[in-house]
């Protein structure tokens, strides 16, 4: 192995077209990790660390990860092999059962969907793994024939159907090893929640909207827009009270390890423009800047009653503090302490309510 072909990387199309796998296909084994890929250079870093690569199976593969499953004796059949889904009734067909006895079985949480879809009748399809229903029927050649348990006939005919949770929980776990990042797995955990879940476990707003930026996408199957959409949205989140429970624990011991790692970037750590000074606020002369200390701000002075503005008379535009009177533009600064040495020389240290000074430009 040269050292172009550790650092040589191909699209995930054409690795799925090198690997004779089609697209679904290939998103399922990256998932699995049957297929390893390597962060995409070109993907925008968060300020704190993360990236917005957020998908596995949109990121390129390495030449050498290529090389290494096509070397394999199997290629092409055994990698398609372990990645092919199929149906009820095709699954069915590999135990050699009738279709009815399948769908009680899976109900009953005895086998895993890994994708479900929508069909044009809004139905929901879902979609097995073909290696893991043969080993079931050869672990389990008990429940192929004869008569079902009793507790599975008991949980059948209550209504129990455990597909859509146990596809979640095998989601997440895809999910999670998909990412080191503790914020981004926290993330996964919360796409399982709904938002008025997720804001009882995070209380803080921005670490919810980091949350929010650092989503997984939605798995393959999931409309993004239509009727069609709520349906699956309803199958993506969790609905159980149990499991809605344990999806909130997992979430508050997540975000203790992400805060650990690093905070969630705030907006008030930005650089912000340092205030234009007030000419109420403007300091007096008998202060001398060289008593305070280098690189310190001066502390805010307590502006008393003779320092509020006055009011003008009927008709005349009323300032504001600190607000520039007719003829100056808004940004003109005044000078230093200007107010403050005529407030000083009128007999009592301000200005009388109607007095002379009512209404003047100081400038």
């Amino acid at each position: 192995m040269t050292v172009d072909d550790t650092t040589r990387t191909v699209a995930p199309v054409r690795a799925a077209e090198e690997l004779e796998l089609k697209r679904d296909e290939f998103r399922l084994a990256v998932r699995m990790g049957l297929v390893r890929t390597v962060p995409n250079p070109a993907a925008v870093p968060d300020p704190r660390g993360a990236h917005r690569d957020r998908s596995p199976e949109r990121r390129p593969v390495a030449r050498s990860e290529l090389d290494r499953l096509m070397a394999a004796p199997d290629f092409p059949d055994g990698l398609r092999e372990r990645v092919r889904a199929v149906g009820a009734g095709e699954a069915a067909g590999l135990l050699s059962i009738a279709y009815d006895r399948f769908n009680r079985l899976a109900r009953t949480g005895h086998l895993s969907p890994v994708r479900f879809y929508l069909n044009r009748y809004r139905a929901v399809v879902w979609l097995y793994l073909a290696a893991e229903v043969a080993a079931f029927g050869e672990e389990n050649p008990g429940l192929l024939t004869g008569r079902l348990p009793a507790e599975v006939r008991e949980r059948d005919a209550a209504g129990e159907d455990l597909r859509a949770r146990n596809w979640r929980s095998r989601h997440l776990s895809l999910l999670l090893r998909g990412t080191d990042d503790p914020w981004a797995r926290a993330a996964a955990i919360a796409s399982l929640l709904d938002p008025v879940q997720v804001a009882e476990v995070v209380d803080d707003p921005y670490e919810r909207t980091y949350l929010d930026r650092l989503r997984p996408s939605p798995p393959p199957g999931v409309p993004v827009a239509g009727a069609t959409h709520e349906t699956a949205v309803r199958l993506v989140r969790a609905d159980d009270p149990d499991e809605i429970l344990w999806h909130r624990m997992s979430l508050a011991l997540a975000l203790d390890e992400a805060r650990a790692a690093r905070q969630a970037p705030y907006p008030g750590e930005r650089r912000r423009p340092a205030p234009e000074p007030s000419l109420m606020e403007a300091p007096a002369p008998e202060d001398p800047p060289a008593a305070q200390a280098p690189g310190r701000a001066e502390p805010e002075r307590e502006v008393g009653p003779a320092a509020r503005p006055v009011p003008g008379p009927p008709g005349r535009p009323r300032g504001g503090r600190g607000a520039p009177p007719p003829g100056r533009a808004a940004g003109a600064r005044r000078r230093p302490g200007l107010l403050g040495r005529i407030r000083r020389a009128l007999p009592g240290g301000a200005i009388a309510s109607g007095g002379w000074g009512e209404g003047r430009d100081w400038s």
